[in-house]
């Protein structure tokens, strides 16, 4: 089985200033020197709070934020030193599926012309061929031919995902992101589009990076979980290490907010200050000394790897 991605030290840098009038600018970095890699037919999970750095990752990785620093490796390529051609080729062979599926979604467009849009635009198919791949997508995702003629608002909630994760699919990519492709949906919603996407990882060989802020979501479809804080990655393992034994507070933390046993709900992490100590050490239970002086470097074993100085055994 062969790598499809490999990251390594992948930086995104802001400068924000502190109101509107100050002319002091604070340095954030939602992606701090970030490095994995993914496997053919592989899904990595990447679990956070808002404002861990998931979605500014993702964007990365799509070019549609451009790195500070790092490199991409996508199928023995550079991402940073594609030109405006190799981007074309490259949203063919990286697709997104987004949070909310109705803003997604063109308004203005029918189903059959915003699936059938990206196969024309990369002459996958010819216009003669357009209904009968558009139905062969709709099959794909549990959606019933009477679908191809309505427009987004005709359709539920449910629905609209499922013509989204359709016309991601619909260009055969190598990898699909799906950016909290759950979080807009009702509960009994979201069970569907998860098992959707478990059956998409059994029957395709696609790899997928699946993020999401619920631990237990992101278990059920991925190999091996990431969990991100203020940029930063703090524990990356295989998904049963990472969920039965975690090893970081933080992702302790996550573990108790997916079982229920918080009394508040998670915090919007806005603020990524510039300092040494480590990126959670404002909210840790476990803290020591040490942890105030510098950023715990992530390492560990090849199957569960943590940045933490005191780590659970």
């Amino acid at each position: 089985m062969g790598q499809v991605l490999s990251v390594s030290e992948l930086e995104k840098v802001y400068e924000v200033r502190k109101s509107t009038f100050s002319l002091k600018k604070t340095i954030i970095k939602p992606v701090d020197r970030v490095s994995f890699d993914l496997d053919e037919g592989s899904t990595l999970g990447i679990v956070g709070e808002s404002g861990s750095g998931k979605s500014t990752l993702a964007k990365c990785l799509l070019m549609i934020e451009r790195p500070d620093g790092g490199v991409i490796i996508f199928r023995n390529q550079n991402l940073l030193m594609l030109k405006e051609r190799g981007l074309k080729d490259l949203r063919r062979n990286i697709q997104i599926i987004f949070q909310d599926p109705y803003s997604s979604l063109n308004p203005r467009k029918k189903v059959i012309n915003a699936i059938a849009e990206p196969l024309l635009v990369h002459r996958i198919i010819g216009r003669q061929d357009v209904n009968a791949k558009v139905l062969d997508v709709l099959k794909s995702v549990r959606l019933n031919e009477d679908i191809m003629d309505k427009y987004p608002h005709e359709m539920s909630g449910g629905q609209r995902q499922r013509v989204a994760i359709g016309r991601a699919l619909a260009s055969n990519p190598t990898l699909l992101i799906a950016d909290e492709p759950v979080s807009s949906l009702d509960v009994s919603i979201q069970a569907q589009i998860i098992n959707l996407f478990s059956e998409i990882k059994k029957q395709t060989m696609i790899s997928m990076i699946f993020i999401s802020h619920d631990l237990n979501v992101v278990r059920y479809v991925s190999d091996k979980i990431m969990v991100m804080y203020k940029g930063k990655i703090l524990e990356m393992g295989a998904k049963n290490d990472v969920f039965f034994h975690p090893l970081h507070p933080y992702t302790m933390m996550l573990m108790r907010a997916t079982q229920g046993k918080l009394s508040h709900v998670m915090e919007k992490q806005e603020e990524f200050p510039a300092q040494d100590a480590c990126v959670y050490y404002e909210r840790c239970e476990h803290r020591i000394e040490i942890c105030q002086k510098a950023m715990p470097t992530l390492n560990g074993t090849s199957e569960h790897d943590v940045a933490c100085f005191k780590p659970a055994n």
